[in-house]
């Protein structure tokens, strides 16, 4: 799970937002518990004492990112390098959006087959969470910036299996229109 960015353009520290009864980041995190992962890693990085401090982290191994200003893709080669050795499959989840179901990530695990690479396609384009079989950890470990996750995907189209998702992409949060946006839809 990424949890790592530093929410400049939020202003204060989105993980710790208020949502449900608790914050945006426990939300993400107790539907992450609720998936069949086998481990569940956590990078923090921007406000990461903070994040520690307010949010449940337990069951999580967590990772600290000094370098989350680089974009996502340094958040990604830093949970790598707590990945089990045994892992086949990594699941992407972002930590500032709260929408992704529980049921979504098992649809995801459910209609990859062995594809290499698989994501959610809602009705409205290609979104998280996204899957990766080991055959192309490397290539994660590689990326760099902020959309180098979706440069892989378009370099490995031919790799991708997109699996139907019901509804619209879920919202993350990097604005406060978004967190405003994500509250409302919790709500109804």
């Amino acid at each position: 799970m990424l949890a790592a960015g530093g929410s400049s353009r939020l202003g204060r520290p989105k993980q710790l937002l208020p949502y449900g009864d608790g914050t945006l980041l426990g939300h993400v995190l107790e539907v992450a518990r609720a998936c069949p992962f086998d481990q569940l890693v956590v990078a923090v990085g921007g406000h990461a004492d903070d994040v520690r401090a307010g949010v449940d982290l337990g069951g999580a191994d967590v990772v600290v990112n000094d370098a989350y200003g680089e974009g996502c893709s340094s958040s990604i080669a830093a949970a790598l390098g707590a990945v089990d050795a045994r892992c086949e499959v990594l699941v992407l989840l972002l930590g500032d959006q709260p929408g992704v179901a529980a049921e979504t990530v098992r649809a995801l695990l459910d209609g990859r087959g062995a594809a290499p690479l698989a994501a959610c396609r809602y009705e409205d384009g290609r979104g998280h969470p996204l899957a990766f079989g080991r055959e192309v950890f490397a290539d994660l470990a590689a990326l760099d910036g902020d959309k180098g996750v979706w440069r892989l995907l378009d370099r490995r189209a031919g790799d991708v299996r997109d699996v139907p998702v019901a509804g619209r992409i879920p919202r993350d949060v990097d604005t406060p229109e978004d967190y405003d946006a994500v509250v409302a839809e919790a709500r109804r």
